[in-house]
């Protein structure tokens, strides 16, 4: 292995460890370093589409998923790439972006989506693998860490750098034993870890030295600096206690970093915080519903970063008092989420929303709740009766659609109108097909296809469901339904790389990659 690893790890979910990941990545490759981002096993139901690699998709016990699509940016001079979609975890992808690298299954070779509390889809080298689905955590950890290990191994001959995201805490010692995305990932790897922790909580202190006391003494030698993140006020406060910190731990506080709300990258988990707005008088109130087994919310950050866009978490009717938009997002269970939406009555106010001739989105799962029904002869989502806003019905099938799609929408109306004859790019992930209801056809409710099997709006024009994800990182779809310029990706990475190399002690991110 010829890679330096740099490892960041947390005291919990939430401390900042991804878009800490994504800076290195880019900090990093500004130095004219090959660098690939590295997550042993991502929880998330927060997923891109990727290419697979042929030698990935010849070696996966499971089938390959339906679709093709096209090579992503830089896969010409890549591995053979299969006509195969894989999944990989939303942060990855950005990482990689960051990084300057083609996004791939190596980077995340394990991912689990959560179904329900107690059960987890399991993507292994960006493909569902219905053994492992199926396999209890513990057992499964053993049996996929050779797949791990040798994802990482090859990351690691092939890069001058791997910047390496941990999961959760590393000092969950009930797990430790089966652990296979922290500790184990950094004694293989011989990591220079960072422990990050979010101070804005409080109890920053204790987060870091409880975590520490909690590792194996064997593993403390691998961290190299802890990080503040989220810090609020002046940073001449915090004394004696990073001084004091170290004179128990011996590692020293290498960075405190300012709160940052609007630094521009999706949240590993799709939240954000709904009281920042982009600026500007806001002309546009979208209600984002949050059932509980929500997926992909990521995609909509652009549209927190747009003017004038005021973008809300929906879960009761009252928060629907005053929005403009309401979009139903993708979901792992629709009809599970169906039937909580059901029990808010939220059914009852999107209906009545609609009524007005306001504007409805429905994306990927939440299409196919806006339909006549779902049907679920195979067993792999539910069967339930739909919201009725559109004279469609899903059947649920067990193969996986996981593609890349571009596609023009034919002409659009009402509120959408600025979609017409757009040309669009994005990612499906779905179980099912949705399709016209055959009986309210024959009696004259016809649905509007605006897309080729991928959208389509009702006879109003105000309600509109959609297969593709991804329609609010196009920025022709920004401009063309709020005339609005976004900051691009490339710039956000790059504002996140200046904000730690302005906040790192001196010579602290030098010394993690030296040789």
């Amino acid at each position: 292995m010829s890679a330096r690893a740099v490892m960041v790890l947390g005291t919990s979910s939430g401390a900042g460890k991804s878009w800490l990941a994504t800076a290195l990545c880019r900090h990093y490759a500004r130095q004219g370093l090959r660098v690939a981002p590295f997550k042993a096993q991502n929880m998330s139901n927060n997923a891109r589409v990727i290419a697979t690699p042929s030698w990935a998709a010849d070696s996966l016990a499971a089938g390959p998923s339906q679709g093709e699509i096209w090579p992503p940016r830089g896969a010409e001079s890549h591995t053979q790439w299969a006509k195969v979609g894989a999944e990989i975890g939303s942060a990855q992808y950005f990482q990689a972006l960051a990084a300057r690298a083609v996004p791939e299954v190596r980077m995340n070779p394990l991912l689990l989506k959560p179904e329900r509390d107690t059960h987890s889809q399991v993507v292994l080298l960006g493909q569902v693998h219905e053994e492992f689905t199926r396999m209890d955590w513990r057992s499964r950890s053993e049996q996929v860490w050779p797949v791990v290990s040798e994802a990482l191994d090859e990351l690691m001959t092939e890069n001058d750098i791997v910047v390496i995201e941990g999961a959760g805490s590393p000092a969950e010692i009930n797990l430790m034993d089966c652990d296979i995305a922290n500790l184990r990932v950094a004694r293989h790897a011989q990591a220079r870890c960072l422990l990050v922790t979010d101070i804005d909580r409080g109890g920053a202190f204790a987060h870091l030295y409880g975590t520490w006391a909690l590792l194996p003494e064997a593993d403390r030698a691998l961290l190299h600096g802890f990080v503040f993140n989220k810090f609020r006020g002046d940073a001449a406060l915090l004394a004696p206690g990073p001084q004091q910190l170290q004179e128990r731990t011996g590692v020293p506080v290498v960075a405190t970093l300012p709160m940052w709300r609007n630094h521009g990258l999706p949240e590993e988990d799709g939240m954000f915080d709904e009281r920042q707005t982009a600026g500007g008088e806001v002309h546009t109130r979208i209600a984002l519903l949050a059932y509980p087994r929500i997926s992909n919310l990521d995609e909509f950050q652009p549209l927190k970063n747009v003017p004038g866009v005021s973008l809300r978490w929906v879960r009761s009717p009252a928060d629907l008092e005053g929005a403009d938009w309401i979009i139903l997002p993708g979901s792992k269970h629709t009809s599970g989420d169906l039937a909580w939406l059901r029990a808010q009555g939220l059914d009852r106010a999107i209906a009545a929303h609609a009524s007005q001739g306001k504007a409805v989105l429905g994306v990927c799962g939440g299409l196919q709740m806006l339909g006549e029904a779902l049907l679920d002869p195979h067993g792999i989502d539910g069967n339930a009766p739909g919201l009725g806003l559109l004279p469609l019905v899903t059947t649920f099938a067990p193969a996986k659609t996981v593609q890349r799609t571009r596609a023009s929408f034919s002409p659009v109306h009402g509120p959408w109108g600025a979609l017409s004859q757009l040309a669009v790019q994005g990612y499906e992930i779905h179980h099912g097909k949705t399709v016209q209801h055959p009986a309210m056809a024959a009696r004259g409710d016809v649905v509007r296809e605006v897309l080729p099997g991928l959208a389509w709006q009702n006879a109003a024009g105000n309600v509109l469901g959609v297969y593709l994800h991804g329609l609010f990182e196009d920025p022709a779809v920004l401009h063309a339904l709020f005339g609005a310029q976004v900051s691009t990706l490339e710039s956000v990475f790059d504002g996140l790389a200046d904000f730690v190399e302005r906040h790192f002690e001196p010579g602290v991110l030098a010394s993690l990659s030296a040789p």
